[in-house]
């Protein structure tokens, strides 16, 4: 029910005041379940997606967000539930196990879940290797995956920014890919690198970004 009442609202209120350039809705499945794969360039991609995507898409989100104290702390919580977040706690040591378990439950109930194959936010505008937890998803639910290419959202919100500014963004669709049958007798390892690689290329075509032949790794704390 919250979803639907903060669905209601915000997604027209934020296309009004930022006005988004969408492209290739119809690609994206009405009903069942999918993966929305995306590059990662701010925090606000998790709420770009969403406000613009034509039906609902679970993203995660840290557990602080959900548990803060106080009326900021319930309108936090608030907020993240009624974009269909879910909190994941990263500082647990089995955190990507659980994030595995819950993207295989929200895809089970037909729904659509997304990730950033990069891992975290690029912080020089390339696109870095994907890692294959997204095709581990893919392979093992037997869902497509739909690439996303997001242009912009570093300038609406920086990393070191706590509010969206003024920005030209960008939210780009790509046609579904079917992993269905396509790996049969390979061997797993490198079926989820391939299919991995797939769909960085995907994105890539999609944000028009530099490509990094690297892993993304967060910054190092001074």
């Amino acid at each position: 029910m919250l979803y639907e009442v903060l669905h209601a609202v915000v997604p027209p209120l934020a296309r009004a005041v930022w006005r988004p350039t969408i492209e290739g809705v119809e690609n994206v499945p009405a009903t069942g379940p999918v993966l929305f794969a995306s590059n990662h360039l701010s925090f606000a991609d998790s709420v770009v997606i969403p406000i613009v995507a034509p039906r609902k898409v679970v993203f995660l989100a840290k557990a602080e967000y959900f548990t803060g104290p106080g009326i900021k702390g319930r309108l936090s919580k608030a907020w993240f539930e009624g974009l269909g977040m879910v909190p994941v706690d990263r500082n647990d040591t089995r955190a990507a196990l659980n994030s595995l378990d819950v993207a295989l439950e929200v895809l089970g109930r037909g729904e659509a879940f997304g990730i950033y194959p990069e891992g975290t936010r690029s912080r020089d505008g390339r696109l870095y290797r994907g890692r294959t937890g997204v095709a581990q998803l893919a392979l093992t639910a037997g869902v497509p995956v739909v690439p996303v290419g997001l242009t912009g959202t570093d300038e609406l919100q920086p990393v070191d920014a706590r509010f969206p500014r003024r920005a030209k963004v960008s939210v780009r669709f790509g046609r579904p890919i079917d992993f269905t049958g396509r790996f049969e007798g390979t061997a797993p390892g490198r079926a989820r690198r391939e299919a991995t690689d797939e769909i960085m290329a995907a994105i890539r075509a999609l944000s028009g970004q530099e490509a990094a032949d690297t892993y993304n790794e967060l910054p190092v704390e001074a």
